[in-house]
Order: C-alpha cells, then structure tokens, then sequence
C-alpha cells in the first residue's frame, strides 16, 4: 500500500525559518535508512504558505486565494510518498524520524487510493487509463 507521510506546518515553518545543518543531515539520514529499506518513493519540504495560493472551486468559478493561511494546523510543511506493507509499518518508519520541527511537530500518515477501492465505478476503461497514465508519468520522471 502507498501512503502520504505530511509533515505539519508550524510557526517556525510558515515563518519562513529553514532547518538547521543538524536537522538536515539527520532528515537525510533518516531519507537514507528509508530508501535502503525499500519505503521512500518520494518527499521533498514545501516552503511557507505565503508563497502559494489555493484555488476555491463553487461551480464553475474559480477564485484564486494567495496566502499566507493562517490555520498552521491544517497546513503541510512537507511531505514522503511512502510503499509499505500496512498503516502500522508506516507508523513505526514515522516514529524513527527526527522532530522534523524545532518545536512540538505533528505527522499525519494517510492511505492513497488504489484502483480496487474505486469498485465497480473503477471500469476496465477507466483502470486502462489509469495505468496508461501512471506509465506516461514514469517515462517522464525517469527523463528528468
């Protein structure tokens, strides 16, 4: 199974303020342990929400919002796409991280949709298109 692994955002993260030479090397170490176990397939930190925006969708219109936001908790500082066996095995990878934050931090660890959980909205057609643009994005990240 696939799952998002979200850093939360904090006051120091939407401040802008970026980690330090120790966190860093630790995150990178902890990045490694990952990817040797098989679990990694992505992750990268975001920066501050002052510099993004969100779009809100009400029918057909759409309304650009710029940030910053102001709900930290609802805010994600970063982020891992993890391939592990079970929600548990992600929590025991989750609770080897350093504190991804110089203070308090939270991580939330979600499920990522897969085909079969789609039933029978998933049709073969649909499954076929699916896999077809998995395939396309991989040809793409592979040229990078």
């Amino acid at each position: 199974m696939q799952v998002m692994v979200m850093v939360k955002a904090t006051s120091s993260s939407e401040a802008g303020e970026l980690p330090s030479t120790q966190l860093i090397a630790d995150m990178f170490a902890y990045n490694e342990q990952l990817v040797k176990a098989g679990i990694m397939l992505a992750g990268n930190g975001l920066q501050p929400s002052s510099r993004g925006c969100r779009v809100q969708f009400s029918g057909d219109n759409r309304t650009v919002v710029d940030g910053p936001f102001t709900e930290t908790k609802e805010l994600v500082a970063g982020y891992w796409l993890w391939q592990v066996d079970s929600i548990e095995q992600a929590i025991e990878w989750v609770k080897k991280c350093p504190n991804p934050m110089p203070e308090d931090s939270e991580i939330e660890i979600r499920p990522i949709y897969e085909a079969e959980d789609f039933g029978e909205n998933m049709t073969p057609e649909l499954k076929d298109q699916d896999e077809r643009l998995r395939q396309e994005v991989e040809k793409l990240a592979g040229s990078e």
